[in-house]
C-alpha cells in the first residue's frame, strides 16, 4: 500500500520572508499539510486507492479521500513553486510568450489572476493551467478542487484559504495575492508548462 509523506521544501522556512513568514510556513506546511497527509494515509486501507498516485486519487475519488488528496496535491504544487523574493519577478521563455499572447501582457494576466483570487468566495485556490492545446486558462477552484479534474494541467496556484495568509496579512487577501508575485519560481512554473 502507498503511504504518502510530507514533501520536503526546496528552501529554508524563512526564505520567503517578508512575503510569507517562517511562522506561516510552520503552521501552513508543518501543521495543515501534515494533517492532510496523515488523514489521507488513515483513509486509504480498503478504499480501492491503496496503490494509486495522488493524481489518480484526485481524479477518481470523492468525499474525505478526495478532500485530503486534493489538498495534498494543491499544497505540493503551491509550496514547490516558490523561491526567495525577487524584484520585478516575471516569467521567461515559452510561458512568458504564451501569457503575452493570450492575455496581452504579464501585467494584464497578473491583474486578472489576482482579481480571480480576491473574488473567490470562501476557501479555495486560483489557478493558471494549460489545456490539451497548451491554451492558458485561469480558474477558481473551491475547497480542495484541482484543475486536473477538468482535464487541465496545473501550472501556478495561489492559496486563498485563510490559513495561507492570516498570520501575515490578517483579512487583507488582496495584499497577500499582490505580494506573492515576488516569490514565484518561474523556472518551476515554466517546466510545468512544457
Amino acid at each position: 500500500m502507498t503511504t504518502f509523506e510530507l514533501i520536503q521544501l526546496p528552501y529554508a522556512p524563512d526564505a520567503l520572508e517578508p512575503v510569507i513568514s517562517a511562522q506561516t510556513i510552520s503552521f501552513h506546511y508543518g501543521k495543515h499539510l501534515q494533517a492532510y497527509v496523515n488523514n489521507l494515509n488513515g483513509l486509504l486501507a480498503g478504499s480501492g486507492f491503496e496503490n494509486a498516485t495522488l493524481e489518480e486519487i484526485v481524479c477518481k475519488s470523492e468525499g474525505g479521500i478526495f478532500k485530503n488528496a486534493g489538498q495534498i496535491l494543491n499544497h505540493n504544487l503551491y509550496f514547490t513553486q516558490f523561491c526567495a523574493p525577487q524584484e520585478d519577478n516575471q516569467p521567461v521563455g515559452e510561458l512568458a510568450e504564451a501569457i503575452k499572447s493570450q492575455f496581452g501582457s504579464f501585467d494584464a494576466f497578473r491583474e486578472e489572476f489576482q482579481k480571480k483570487g480576491a473574488t473567490l468566495f470562501g476557501s479555495g485556490w486560483v489557478w493558471l493551467s494549460a489545456d490539451k492545446d497548451d491554451k492558458l486558462v485561469i480558474t477558481q477552484e473551491t475547497n480542495a478542487s484541482n484543475p486536473l479534474t477538468k482535464g487541465l494541467t496545473p501550472l501556478l496556484t495561489f492559496d486563498v484559504w485563510e490559513h495561507a495568509y492570516y498570520l501575515d496579512y490578517q483579512n487583507r487577501r488582496p495584499d497577500h495575492l499582490s505580494a506573492l508575485w515576488q516569490i514565484i519560481d518561474w523556472t518551476v512554473v515554466g517546466q510545468r508548462y512544457k
